[in-house]
This record gives C-alpha cells, structure tokens and sequence, in this order.
C-alpha cells in the first residue's frame, strides 16, 4: 500500500502489477533492477548482489541504492521476527492487507499459516474498504514530507 501511495504522490503510474512482472503493467522506474536486487539479496550470492546493487547505482543513483538496501534489510529483519515468534496477522490488518496480498501472492508464503484466514464476511467487507484505504495510505507520503520523514539517505520514497 505504501508503494501504491508513493507511486501516486510522485504522480507516476504503476503498481503491484509492475512490481510482480505481470503484462501490461506500467513500468516502474528502475524496478526491475529493484526486483533483482532484492532477489539477489536473498538468494545470498555476494557476486549476484554486487552486480544487482551497481545496476540500481546506475539506473536510479547512489542514495536509491541506500535506501533499497536499508528497505531489503529492514523486511528481513522484520520476516524473520515474525516468522520466529509466529506472529499472526491480526484482524484490522488483515481486512486493510486483503488486496495487496492476493495481488502479491504473499498468502501462499509459508508464514501465512500463522494467520488464521477471514471469514467471508470480512472479505467483503476488505473489498468495499479498499477505497478508503487507498484514500488513508495515500495521504502518508504527505504527511512524512510534511513531518520531516524520509529514509535512512534523507530522501522520500
């Protein structure tokens, strides 16, 4: 969702779609070699990573690749918190994630067996709630900007 926001605030086009390789998304600006370099990263190959990393310096310039780097590193730890402590998903964020987890595939990943699935009713009510969310995690990109946030190089993603 946060990508979604961003993207929009940025006044780009694109989305899950683009970020999972499926045909006719818009392409997002330097995210295929955004996608390889997270997969080189956890695919752990030190040569694989370090030609990942110089071709996100060359397409998107140094503090993208530090900012990439310090998002990847930040899921890993945060996976595998969850993933050691089996920390489901709980509901509100589950209706608020419906979406963006189908769309990712991010349920068939084995940690989603933690999280107990929504019962119909609350799926529903996930879909008729998607435009709010939208609306909700859209305003963040401006309400960091506005707040002085950014990443760990200073810039706004």
């Amino acid at each position: 969702m946060m990508l979604r926001a961003s993207i929009a605030h940025r006044g780009q086009e694109g989305g899950v779609d683009a970020i999972t390789g499926e045909t006719g998304a818009a392409p997002l600006p330097g995210g295929q070699a955004l996608v390889e370099f997270a997969d080189a990263v956890v695919a752990g190959d030190a040569l694989s990573i370090q030609a990942a990393r110089d071709r996100v310096r060359s397409e998107l310039g140094d503090e993208a690749a530090v900012d990439a780097a310090a998002v990847i590193a930040n899921f890993q730890r945060m996976v595998r918190i969850a993933d050691g402590t089996g920390i489901p998903l709980d509901p509100p964020m589950m209706v608020m994630t419906e979406k963006i987890r189908d769309d990712l595939g991010i349920n068939a990943f084995g940690s989603a067996k933690n999280t107990r699935a929504l019962p119909w009713w609350a799926r529903v009510a996930a879909r008729l709630l998607a435009p709010l969310n939208a609306k909700i995690f859209g305003s963040l990109p401006r309400l960091v900007s506005r707040g002085g946030g950014g990443t760990a190089s200073g810039s706004r993603i």
